[in-house]
């Protein structure tokens, strides 16, 4: 048996080495246009940022490797360009001189991946615009920065590529502007998920422009200029297009095989596609979703793996289907994680799917134990039988792991009530008692069951401001001050004075709850509820709302001392300031410490990004950090100090005791930490 695969990094790569394992004596051939095969494509951002260091980690085999462990005869630089599966021939040209041969083949994998989408815009073609999809682009960037003195960067793109290159710019010293043509960066996430990360980019010195389209790019004195419609232009001397990708079926299209969603390759559980022994894998390729049974394409890494062995196991004779795609995504930006699973809400509405959510803060390990960092977890489920639809993690540690035992529980359907039940492993270092993961389910079953009605942040604006309804802030005295209320008509009693202030409350108004996550306003709904009170809880209270309603920094974005120290490795620095690295923006200029340069900002309302982690000392009020540096308060950090003392201190969140969990006077009052 002959095999010819076209394609050589992960799908292609992954059913190759399947072959060879299931049948030693077939041929296998595999045809890869670029210079390399099974390259960490995942990996490249961080090659141009410095923090892979040796290129030769981003190729994890390599021809010659292929050959001597499996035996299999690996092609590169020669590209596929006509496909006939009438006869089982493929026209294969070489690059290196442009001459071409016939392949027959028995059975033929298709791998071809996805390419960056190019916008064909008016200077487009500058060799100082770049998009990253190869290892060959990959270097050329590198390259690029090198030997140029590289001082300011253009991103057009806010997907899991233009984020991460953001991100590695910023590691590599330059300063950086990121344009995102949609009101959100990170697609897979929901808009007030996104919130978060869009303070957080401003705080770490992203210059970020939302709902802009780029019209063109033309040359500017030593660079470029990148130029939005309205007439709005951006310096730069380096441009990365992240853009997206798109499925490259072009070679399946002129062989008259099916194309489906956004023109993939259509294929069955065992990625077969239209045409006789002819497979398709990866991100070419239609896929079902598993939550709703809609056809999708998600061009992900694991797919694309699983896909592969698929192929090759239907190839040769295992049975073996694909069942669909959850999504799952991961992004780590910074210091701060990102990440997804299943279905979104824009998702979710288009499948016309019911559903409903919850916001939940939760500690990445037990609070009393030095070093943990909150996490802002939405999830959908269903709203008749509790099952879980699809959740979004933005937080600082343990953000993977709680997502991956999310998208198992989707992929096994589990309910909310089962996700309390689950076992998890806890010991203060890893986890709490009652898991991030275990309280959505039991913030979930609390809704279901009718213990608290909620609403969200967008319904604030909304609610009457004619005093037919009551807006009620449980949180404390300090954090008014510092953190103001939600609304200017909103009334004031902290949750300690709640039960013996009833009678100031109207039974015959509504009262619309809230405090800084939405534990202590659970609590609180559940004493009025008990007295006789209509009352709904605020889901991921005052926190969640002042992302999305008012566009505030964020609570902690640390920038590292690695990063400080890459700031100066190429080209000439634009300055930044800071304590802890973060920056402080005044007037929409980066102010930098003792030079008075000034660079155009990222972030409003003056942001401030860099309070450190719990483990460093924690800055009061007032303190100075740096010369003529004011350190910017942190709310509730009063009243937290008073009541919080040490060791833990038991709360209840939904109604079950949580250890020092998100509203644990400590978290309340550190924000974030």
């Amino acid at each position: 048996m002959k095999v010819v695969i076209i394609g050589g990094v992960a799908g292609g790569a992954t059913a190759a080495a399947r072959l060879r394992r299931l049948d030693e004596r077939a041929e296998i051939i595999i045809l890869e246009r670029t210079g390399y095969v099974s390259y960490a494509n995942c990996g490249l951002p961080y090659y141009v940022g410095g923090v892979i260091t040796d290129r030769e980690e981003l190729t994890l085999q390599t021809p010659e490797g292929f050959r001597n462990r499996f035996g299999i005869d690996v092609r590169v630089g020669q590209e596929a360009v006509e496909l006939r599966p009438e006869q089982h021939t493929v026209t294969v040209r070489r690059l290196e001189d442009g001459s071409t041969y016939a392949l027959h083949y028995d059975k033929l994998i298709l791998s071809p991946g996805a390419r960056p989408v190019r916008p064909n815009l008016p200077g487009e073609d500058d060799p100082r615009v770049f998009t990253l999809r190869t290892v060959e682009d990959t270097l050329r960037i590198r390259a690029y920065l090198d030997e140029h003195p590289v001082r300011r960067a253009v991103v057009v793109g806010g997907g899991f590529i233009g984020l991460e290159m953001a991100e590695n710019l910023v590691h590599a010293g330059v300063h950086t502007t990121l344009l995102q043509r949609g009101a959100q960066v990170l697609p897979p996430l929901d808009a007030d998920m996104a919130a978060e990360i869009h303070a957080y980019l401003r705080g770490q010195g992203v210059e970020l422009r939302l709902g802009v389209r780029v019209s063109g790019f033309s040359p500017q004195g030593d660079g470029l200029a990148v130029e939005l419609e309205g007439g709005e232009r951006f310096p730069a001397d380096l441009v990365l297009l992240g853009i997206g990708v798109a499925p490259d079926t072009e070679l399946a299209r002129r062989a008259g095989l099916a194309l489906g969603v956004k023109g993939a390759i259509s294929v069955d559980g065992q990625m077969r596609t239209s045409a006789p022994d002819v497979y398709a894998v990866g991100d070419a390729v239609e896929v079902r979703h598993f939550v709703t049974g809609a056809k999708s394409h998600i061009a992900l890494a694991g797919p694309a793996n699983k896909q592969g062995r698929i192929a090759a196991d239907h190839i040769c004779g295992r049975r073996s289907a694909y069942t669909g795609a959850l999504g799952t995504s991961v992004l780590k930006l910074f210091d701060l994680t990102a990440a997804s699973t299943g279905l979104n809400e824009k998702q979710a509405r288009a499948a016309g799917v019911a559903y409903d959510k919850v916001v939940t803060y939760s500690a990445s390990h037990a609070s009393y134990y030095p070093g943990a960092r909150n996490m802002t977890v939405k999830t959908l489920f269903d709203p008749a039988s509790g099952r879980i639809l699809g959740a979004q993690i933005v937080g600082f540690d343990g953000v993977d792991k709680r997502m991956d035992v999310l998208a198992a529980a989707i992929r096994a359907g589990l309910t909310a009530e089962q996700l309390t039940e689950l076992d998890l492993a806890y010991a203060p270092p890893y986890g709490s008692a009652k898991d991030p993961v275990n309280m959505a389910g039991y913030v979930i079953e609390n809704v279901r069951a009718g213990l608290v009605e909620q609403h969200h942040w967008d319904a604030v604006a909304e609610l009457p401001a004619d005093g037919s309804v009551i807006l009620l802030d449980v949180r404390t005295p300090g954090e008014v001050r510092k953190q103001g209320l939600l609304r200017s008509d909103a009334l004031h009693i902290p949750l300690d004075e709640l039960r013996g202030r009833l009678g100031e409350l109207d039974k015959g108004k509504k009262i619309y709850v809230n405090c800084y996550s939405g534990l202590r306003s659970y609590l609180a709904c559940r004493i009025l509820s008990q007295h006789g009170f209509q009352c709904s809880n605020l889901s991921g209270g005052w926190r969640f709302w002042s992302y999305n309603a008012t566009d505030r920094a964020h609570d902690a974005a640390p920038l590292q001392g690695e990063r400080q120290q890459a700031a100066c490795q190429i080209g000439q620095q634009i300055p930044r300031v800071a304590h802890g690295g973060g920056l402080i923006q005044q007037g929409g200029q980066l102010q930098k410490e003792a030079a008075g340069q000034q660079i155009p900002g990222g972030g409003r309302n003056g942001a401030y990004g860099g309070q450190p982690p719990q483990s460093e000392k924690k800055l009061h009020q007032g303190q100075q950090q740096g010369p003529g540096q004011k350190v910017a308060e942190i709310p509730g950090q009063e009243e937290a100090e008073r009541a919080g003392g040490g060791g833990e201190k038991p709360q209840l969140v939904a109604g079950v005791e949580q250890d020092g969990g998100p509203d644990h006077p400590r978290g309340e009052g550190e924000l974030a930490l």
